[in-house]
């Protein structure tokens, strides 16, 4: 596979990402595939997206962590305020 036809499914992908973004998570995980198939095939990975893949997965980390302090907190909510 070339390198110019993994960058244009990149670039549709990223396109969908703007369109679709209740849609991330899977967008994100179709993007991680196609620069480790850069990366299988010994291709230079743009920096760009190197560094927007470390973002993303600091912003998902991020979000799974508000998710549980939230869970946390809506716990304790529900427990206290029976009372």
């Amino acid at each position: 596979m070339s390198f110019e036809r993994i960058e244009a499914e990149l670039g549709f992908l990223l396109t969908r990402m703007q369109g679709e973004p209740h849609d991330r998570h899977e967008i994100y995980e179709l993007i991680r595939q196609k620069l480790n198939e850069l990366k299988a095939y010994g291709m230079p990975l743009p920096e760009d997206l190197v560094q927007f893949e470390h973002d993303l997965e600091a912003e998902f980390a991020a979000e799974k962590h508000d998710r549980d302090r939230r869970a946390r907190i809506d716990k304790v909510i529900a427990q206290r305020g029976r009372r």
